[in-house]
């Protein structure tokens, strides 16, 4: 049976012309965007896509990439000529995402909750006030999902999202109810009265949901996961079809879910009061 692959992204690829780089801008803005737009390709692309995608000529594409090379930030195929990330990025993201505690804390807690829902597994951090997927385990339905690490999350409009408003910096919050608030379908909450009823539901329950709101059929079930400071540093959900995770989810969902964020919160030094 072939897997159905489901893309849940706020941080969609550039489309063609998406990404180029204003009159005036540096070259390092370019040679960045390039790697950005490398990192977010299924494989190896060819020289006149990028040129392409980003408007430039392909000889000033061509000189980016070969710094890019030099410094293993890229690499060119040998039998195809094309372009992909280089071994470097790969290396320095894995060391920047070593920084975040909370995915080691979390990391075989996920694995067990991703075996004993069967569901796909994701754990979020926040970065600048955005919501920003760190790990994602895919379940074990023929359901596949295209988040992937670094994806950002709607603060309105995710499971993810939610918790960060409910237990996140106050500051969170009152950037999203000063912001536009995009619908994605027509599930989606974006009046100011109806979210803030539910991040008032999502703080006096402990846990949140967002079903159909992303995508119709989609659904996650999100609880909070706090440090020593009892300060919240992630967020823990799992994700799937309404038809397994319904917008009013088992007992059973909820107290696996919770007490998984429990248990890695009591990993990072988190004590219940």
């Amino acid at each position: 049976m072939a897997l159905a692959r489901i893309k849940v992204s706020d941080h969609p690829e550039p489309a063609p012309g998406e990404g180029r780089v204003e009159p005036g801008t540096g070259t390092l803005d370019l040679a960045l965007r390039v790697v950005e737009f490398l990192a977010h390709q299924p494989g190896p692309v060819p020289l006149t896509t990028i040129a392409k995608t980003f408007e430039a000529s392909k000889a000033t594409v061509y000189r980016h990439l070969q710094t890019l090379i030099r410094h293993g930030f890229a690499r060119r195929d040998p039998d195809t000529g094309r372009y992909e990330v280089g071994i470097k990025l790969v290396v320095l993201g894995e060391a920047a995402r070593n920084r975040f505690d909370v995915v080691q804390a979390a990391r075989d807690e996920l694995i067990h909750l991703r075996d004993k829902t069967a569901q796909a597994v994701t754990i979020c951090s926040a970065i600048d006030n955005e919501v920003v997927v760190l790990e994602l385990i895919q379940g074990q339905s023929v359901i596949e999902f295209g988040t992937r690490p670094g994806t950002r999350m709607k603060g309105h409009a995710s499971a993810h999202g939610k918790i960060w408003l409910a237990f996140g910096p106050k500051s969170m919050l009152d950037h999203i109810l000063s912001g536009h608030r995009e619908a994605f379908t027509t599930e989606t909450v974006v009046d100011d009265a109806s979210l803030r009823a539910e991040i008032a539901a999502v703080q006096a329950r402990g846990w949140s949901v967002a079903p159909n709101e992303v995508v119709t059929g989609v659904n996650a079930l999100a609880a909070p996961i706090f440090d020593h400071r009892s300060a919240l540093v992630g967020s823990v959900a799992i994700v799937g079809s309404t038809q397994f995770i319904p917008a009013q989810p088992e007992a059973a969902q909820v107290e696996t879910v919770v007490e998984t964020a429990r248990r890695i919160s009591r990993a990072l030094g988190w004590r219940q009061t």
